[in-house]
């Protein structure tokens, strides 16, 4: 069974050390990883949360990238692709080697919290011993197998949280007007009306969490 960890990794151990503390306000955050030919690891990821010209300065002296390609702007954030140079030998070998799946990565000053699927616990154990091997220090803070849809476990959803989201969508519960309630919705699972609103929002709770807010461990 495949297992999710989410790790933390010191950015002065990482990609855009230099670009992060220079504008430690910014917040880069990954949309997805393509392998080069030279195993290389080509990002795309988009910038936010400060000031783009200070990140800007900084990003182009950065000597961990190579090769920055401005993408598009939108409501103030950016998006660039560029080419990890230095410090991600770790998350090449995960990717490249061990066929690892890169499901967020998130930079902000200090830390880069990274989310990475691996087929199985073997798997997860060749990532951690590449890492001791080499001196990189990544910090696991949780693990879990992926007993659900990739939907689901992506953004922190139960299945039961899942299904009922998707069942109250199909039905037309979100839209204007409603064209079923709470009440039906409840019927429908053979619960109580309360059961019914405290899944729906646990489900808005955790969908809002792991797609709008970006934690750091400074913050708590």
């Amino acid at each position: 069974m495949s297992v999710i960890g989410e790790f933390t990794v010191k950015s002065e151990d990482f990609a855009l050390y230099h670009s992060l503390t220079e504008a430690s306000e910014m917040i880069v955050e990954i949309e997805r990883v393509v392998a080069t030919l030279e195993d290389r690891v080509m990002p795309y990821f988009w910038v936010s949360g400060g000031d783009q010209a200070d990140f800007e300065d900084a990003f182009r002296n950065d000597e961990s990238v190579q090769n920055i390609t401005e993408i598009d702007k939108i409501d103030g954030a950016r998006l660039y692709r560029a080419e990890w140079t230095e410090n991600v030998e770790s998350l090449v070998y995960a990717y490249v080697e061990l066929g690892a799946t890169i499901l967020q990565a998130i930079g902000r000053d200090k830390n880069w919290e990274l989310r990475i699927r691996f087929d199985d616990h073997d798997t997860l154990s060749e990532f951690q011993d590449y890492c001791e091997e080499n001196g990189v220090s990544f910090e696991l803070n949780s693990l879990k197998e992926q007993e659900q849809p990739m939907a689901s476990a992506q953004y922190d959803l139960t299945t039961k949280q899942r299904q009922t989201l998707v069942s109250a969508f199909e039905a037309g519960y979100f839209d204007t007007p409603q064209e079923t309630t709470m009440n039906e919705l409840a019927d429908e699972f053979g619960i109580t009306q309360q059961a019914v609103s405290k899944r729906v929002h646990a489900a808005h709770k955790n969908l809002i969490r792991s797609t709008l807010i970006i934690s750091h461990p400074d913050d708590e």
